[in-house]
């Protein structure tokens, strides 16, 4: 039962991952915003396009696959992205300071990588053992 809430925990997190993706595919300018970020001309939103499109979309998908096939080695490529967008967001709290807000994004972020941190030591991991050929 457990195992079962796990992975359905990681599955509707990789899929509302996937669908900011996605919103950021279709329109940059407004997740942009969302997120406190104004894009400058193409390049702006290129940039926005693209990176925010693959940041989320990967997250997601190795949420998804990690929870869909119980592989806890997928989640850990999830674990690395959030741990260090929490960390870069604490180390700018420090040097830029607090703003209205700042919460929230910590907040899931955190949740996030101990959602998986959790579900990387129940299910099964086959990334590091050898296999016969």
């Amino acid at each position: 039962m457990t195992v079962t809430l796990l992975r359905a925990a990681l599955f509707l997190a990789g899929l509302v991952f996937i669908i900011i993706g996605g919103s950021f595919l279709v329109d940059p300018a407004a997740m942009g915003g969302s997120f406190g970020l104004v894009p400058r001309g193409a390049q702006g939103l290129s940039s926005l396009r693209g990176d925010f499109f693959a940041y989320f979309v990967v997250a997601g998908a190795c949420l998804l696959i990690g929870a869909w096939k119980r592989r806890g080695e997928f989640l850990l490529v999830a674990g690395a992205i959030f741990g260090l967008t929490f960390l870069a967001r604490a180390y700018s709290l420090v040097v830029d300071g607090f703003y209205l807000g700042w919460v929230a994004p910590m907040g899931v972020e955190a949740v996030t990588v101990i959602l998986i941190v959790v579900a990387s030591r129940i299910l099964p991991s086959g990334a590091f053992v050898e296999r016969e050929e």
